[in-house]
């Protein structure tokens, strides 16, 4: 069956550039195009579509506001955000959305989308909205913390529990997982504080580890101490840290 596609952004050649890019894939069906959030929500309601090509920054409403409309909906499609911003990844998975595509799109990302949403059968589709009816009917309950992480052009949604380590290199933080390195879409700073009250801990100015993965500790001298993760990376650490971190280890 053709993937049923609705294509939602307020720029005319922006939908341009997806519908060609989606007219060279296969078995995908461009059942309609919206200009605004409203209009996204009618024909979401009367097409039905499997997947839906979201634009973020649209005025009246926003690309985020058509997803949380949606929690509550008789329908939900696959959500495939489409915005020239990457700081709105991390709203946008915790949102629903599947992918995160950077525009100017590429044909490649594209069909690499495409295919991700066609893989999410029916069940898949229906228990991702029963999650997110649950989030919705109790707000007060305390979510699972959700960090994005990019690899050239794609975006990755991980689970902190996953993470072993942030370790910033000028600008650039990078996120530690057992076998891949991601880019991080936020500063230390910022991750330090939406982590706070879980197992990471400030080790160096330029690390926060997971101390759930301490392996080892170790005394380099009367003020250092080494702290080896399970994926054996190594970071150093003032005696200060290290005692917080043995603290919590209950070392």
């Amino acid at each position: 069956m053709p993937l049923k596609t609705l294509i939602v952004d307020d720029e005319p050649i922006a939908r341009k550039v997806l519908r060609e890019g989606l007219n060279v894939i296969e078995d995908v069906q461009i059942v309609a195009e919206a200009d605004n959030g409203d209009a996204a929500l009618e024909k979401i309601a009367a097409q039905r579509p499997d997947l839906v090509l979201l634009d973020l920054q649209m005025p009246g409403m926003s690309g985020l506001e058509v997803v949380r409309h949606l929690r509550r909906a008789a329908h939900m499609p696959v959500i495939v955000i489409v915005t020239a911003y990457d700081k709105y990844a991390i709203q946008a998975f915790e949102a629903g959305a599947i992918d995160y595509l950077l525009k100017p799109v590429g044909e490649e990302r594209l069909a690499q989308a495409v295919e991700r949403a066609r893989r999410m059968n029916l069940r898949e589709a229906a228990e991702r909205l029963a999650h997110l009816q649950e989030i919705g009917d109790q707000p007060s309950m305390p979510r699972t913390k959700r960090i994005v992480g990019k690899v050239g052009e794609e975006f990755f949604l991980l689970s902190a529990d996953e993470i072993f380590a942030f370790q910033a290199d000028g600008d650039i933080v990078w996120i530690m997982t057992a076998k891949k390195k991601y880019m991080a879409t936020q500063t230390l700073k910022m991750l330090e504080q939406r982590l706070k009250n879980t197992s990471f801990r400030r080790i160096h100015r330029n690390s926060l580890v997971n101390v759930d993965h301490v392996r080892k500790m170790s005394v380099l001298s009367s003020q250092r101490w080494l702290i080896t993760l399970s994926n054996d990376q190594e970071f150093i650490a003032s005696k200060r840290q290290a005692r917080s971190v043995r603290e919590l280890l209950n070392w």
